[in-house]
Order: structure tokens, then C-alpha cells, then sequence
């Protein structure tokens, strides 16, 4: 195993406030990270996050709040600010925030660009076609829908655009990417993200613009040898990956890279970003995980809407860790999961009042009960189906097996009745129970780092009290 992992989620618009959609990409990043933080050490784990800070809807964002262009850099720190706090509520244990603002960003972007140039695989043409501000995205056939629109977005953020940009000539590297791709080279978790992709490189594909006039996007990074243009920012921004290692001095983790990022931008990720790599003779990342949707009551989240769920709502509601529960138990791995409030209050109630912190009360007031002293070995390594499942990505699996252990472990308490046993024979369940209530907290401990902590401080010993519910029912 290489003993360095780079994690990242997607930067995230600067435009707007993190709701449940950034809140799922980021908590199973969070897992993984916390996975190998304990596997391979703290040190050789690096894990980001962080903003695209520029780019026309961050532009519109400001207009609206009374922002101009020289104060616009004044609207970006303050959702920096707005953001990171989430994701500290959040426990999310990031190791870079990244910002595209910052001029270290900036000048490896610029860098990396000129690069491009110099292997001549960028030129200057007219680019006709369908743009759609919500995505900041070059639309062509396959991204629209039945009705010609961004299946994302409003019909209005989608406008008819003809403008003079720099071309990256993605065509003269789709065939090596697909290759890549096919022999694994590139790996894209899970396998049907993977057969979409390699689908759509067998039609015709067109070199990209990276561009943008200034006249049209001023707020973004001047195009080397170009003051009239700006670099496109979808381009820029998945130049964060490795300028937030040059950044941090980090450059060796490249080499085990994996992506987290949702489905919508899989070819930005899958086809252009390597085909980029290629271009400037950079090595390529490891992989990418790529999950669907959370929609919410059938419908897909949206701020006109008004079904946007936020993370300090999950939290209000189910506590940081509950929250992190019933999501992350509602993963969408392959197909859209659709959550509801009543659907998570369920989910909690079952799962966590009812089963886990069920589980640790009965246990706890036994022991106390009992008045023995316990001391049981140390747990420090995950049940293998734990860790084969978070090794392919599988959050609701890894969580099913530690909820079997902890609905075994309350079957057992029914079956063997410790209340009607005394001495040695009680001793001996209640020790049992105890270990077992010790390896369900170290396999939670990605997933629930302050329940899993709580636990392990409950039945440390020697001496065992039964203390706070951890997860109060809810109506």
C-alpha cells in the first residue's frame, strides 16, 4: 500500500451557502480520511476542500448583495468564512481549505496554462453554442435534456453565447484517456460511472474552450499573454488539486490521488482534467469516486425551490453525529437517494436512539449495576468487512455490518438475561459485552468520531458508570 493518500472534494461555488448536496461530498470524504489517518498515520494523509471563488456566479452573487468588482474580493472572504465555520460544525477534519483567490493559486494556474501553450495544444477560434451560468459550463448535445435545456438548472441560466476564446485541443487526447480509463489506469469508482464515461468517449469529441472574455467574466485570472481573457473557471478550478499540494509542500501525496465528486461534473474530472495532465506532461491521479444525487422529496435541491436542507439544520435537529449518520446511511452510491425529514427522523430513532445508544445504556447500567471492575484489551485495527467496504467506497455497507454487530450484541442480551445471572457466569457476559461495545467504537470512529469517543470513555474501566443518553429519541 503506498504509504501517502490524497483526498479532495470538488471546490465549491463561492456563490451561495453549503447545503445537503456539499454536505454528503464532503462527509464521505471526511470518512476516508479519518479511515487512513488511522491505518497509515496523520501525517500521511492529506485531505481538502474549499471554494471556487471565481467565475461568472460568483459575479452575479455579489451584484446582487451590492458588491462591486473591486470589493468582490470582500464577498469571497466572507463566504469563506461562512463555509469553513460549516465544516468545522460539521467535524469535517480538512487538512487545506482551498481558495482560488489565493495568489499562489492564481500564479500556478497561470503557470500551468502557459504550459499547454508551450506543447501547442491551445488556439484561438470562435466558439458557438449553449452556455449555462448556473454550471459555468460549455454546453454540448449530451449535456442537455429532451426539452434542449440544462437538466440542473432553470431554462434562463442557459444562453445562446458566440465568442472568441482560447481552445484546448481535447480531441488529440481523448483516445490515450479512454485507453487509460479502460485498463484501469484511471480508476472511476463505481463501475456504472465508469461505463458512462467510456460510453460517451465512442462519440465525437470536440476541443474545449478554456476562456473566457474579460468583458464578459472580469472577475477570474488574467490568460497568460491575454489581458482581454480570463482563464475558463471550471479549468482553474481543478487546478486547485495540485496547487493546494505545491501550496503545502505536499507535491509526493499526487501519486495516490482519489477525487470525490458528484455525477454532474464526472467528465470535467474523468476526461478533461487528465487530458490536461497529459497535455503539460504531469503525472496522473489515482482515481475518482463518483456519487449520484441527494434529492429531497423527490425533487431535485433547489434555491427557487425553497428545498434546500443545510447542514446547521441536520445538526439542529441530530446532533453533528446523528447527522453524519443519516446521510452517510442514505448514501447515494449508484442511484439518487431521496431523503425527507420524516425519512431521517426514522432512520435516527431506529438506528441510533433506539439501537446504538440503546445498546450502550443497557450495557452501561449492567456493569454499574453489577459493581466489577472491568479491564479489557485495546482495539486497534477495523473488522475486515469494515474495512473492505470504506476501501471500495461503500459507506451504507461498512454501516450495515457494524449495525449487525450491534443488533447481535442486544439479541444476545435477550437471550442470556445477565439481570437473572450472578458471580463469575455475569462477570463473563458482561466482560464479553463490554469488548464487543469496544469494537463497535473503533469501527465507528470514521464515521461517528465523538460517539466513538464516548463510548470508548464509558468502558475504559475499571470501574463502568452509565451516563448521558447519546442519542435521545425523537418525535
Amino acid at each position: 500500500m503506498n504509504k501517502k493518500f490524497y483526498i479532495t472534494t470538488p471546490i465549491y461555488y463561492a456563490n451561495g451557502s453549503p447545503h445537503v448536496g456539499h454536505f454528503i461530498t464532503t462527509t464521505a470524504a471526511d470518512v476516508i480520511a479519518r479511515l487512513y489517518r488511522l491505518i497509515l498515520g496523520k501525517s500521511n494523509v492529506f485531505f481538502t476542500t474549499g471554494l471556487d471563488e471565481h467565475g461568472t456566479t460568483v459575479e452575479q452573487a455579489a451584484k446582487k448583495e451590492g458588491y462591486i468588482l473591486k470589493t468582490f474580493q470582500k464577498y469571497v472572504d466572507k463566504r469563506a468564512i461562512e463555509w469553513e465555520k460549516a465544516f468545522k460544525q460539521t467535524n469535517i477534519s480538512y487538512d487545506y481549505f482551498a481558495r482560488t483567490t489565493n495568489s499562489k493559486h492564481e500564479d500556478f494556474a497561470r503557470q500551468f496554462i502557459q504550459k499547454l501553450i508551450h506543447n501547442n495544444d491551445v488556439y484561438k477560434s470562435k466558439y458557438y453554442g449553449k452556455y449555462c451560468n448556473g454550471c459555468e459550463k460549455f454546453l454540448t448535445l449530451s449535456d442537455l435534456n429532451e426539452k434542449g435545456h440544462c437538466p440542473l438548472h432553470r431554462p434562463d441560466q442557459v444562453v445562446k453565447i458566440e465568442e472568441e476564446n482560447y481552445f484546448f485541443k481535447l480531441s488529440k487526447y481523448t483516445p490515450t484517456v479512454k485507453k487509460l480509463i479502460a485498463e484501469n489506469k484511471i480508476k472511476i469508482i463505481p463501475e456504472g460511472k465508469r461505463a458512462e464515461i467510456l460510453s460517451r468517449l465512442e462519440t465525437k469529441i470536440e476541443d474545449i474552450s478554456i476562456s473566457r472574455p474579460k468583458e464578459k467574466v472580469a472577475w477570474g485570472i488574467e490568460f497568460p499573454g491575454d489581458k482581454n481573457q480570463t482563464i475558463y473557471v471550471w479549468v482553474e478550478a481543478l487546478l486547485n488539486y495540485l496547487s493546494s499540494l505545491e501550496i503545502n509542500g505536499n507535491k509526493e501525496f499526487w501519486l495516490n490521488t482519489y477525487h470525490f465528486l458528484g455525477k454532474d461534473i464526472s467528465w470535467f474530472h474523468n476526461v478533461i482534467w487528465p487530458a490536461l495532465l497529459l497535455s503539460a506532461k504531469h503525472q496522473l491521479f489515482k482515481g475518482t469516486f463518483v456519487h449520484s444525487f441527494v434529492i429531497i422529496a423527490g425533487e431535485k435541491i433547489s434555491k427557487s425551490k425553497g428545498n434546500i436542507i443545510t447542514p446547521k439544520e441536520l445538526i439542529d435537529k441530530f446532533g453533528v453525529d446523528g447527522a453524519r449518520y443519516v446521510i452517510l446511511s442514505n448514501f447515494p452510491y449508484i442511484n439518487d437517494s431521496d431523503i425527507t425529514w420524516a425519512r431521517l427522523t426514522k432512520k435516527y430513532n431506529a438506528d441510533l436512539a433506539n439501537g446504538l445508544g440503546n445498546l450502550v445504556s443497557r450495557v452501561a447500567k449492567l456493569c454499574e449495576k453489577s459493581g466489577y471492575n472491568f479491564l479489557t484489551q485495546g482495539v486497534t485495527s477495523f473488522d475486515e468487512s469494515v474495512q473492505k467496504y470504506l476501501n471500495e467506497f461503500r459507506f451504507d455497507l461498512a454501516l450495515d455490518v457494524i449495525w449487525n454487530k450491534i443488533s447481535n450484541q442486544d439479541k444476545g442480551i435477550n437471550v442470556t438475561k445477565p439481570w437473572e445471572l450472578k458471580n463469575r457466569k455475569l462477570k463473563e457476559i458482561l466482560k464479553s459485552l463490554v469488548s464487543e461495545l469496544k469494537i463497535i467504537a473503533f469501527n465507528l470512529r470514521p464515521f461517528l468520531p465523538e460517539t466513538s469517543n464516548r463510548i470508548e470513555e464509558i468502558f475504559k474501566g475499571p470501574e463502568i458508570k452509565s451516563g448521558e443518553i447519546l442519542f435521545p429519541r425523537l418525535k
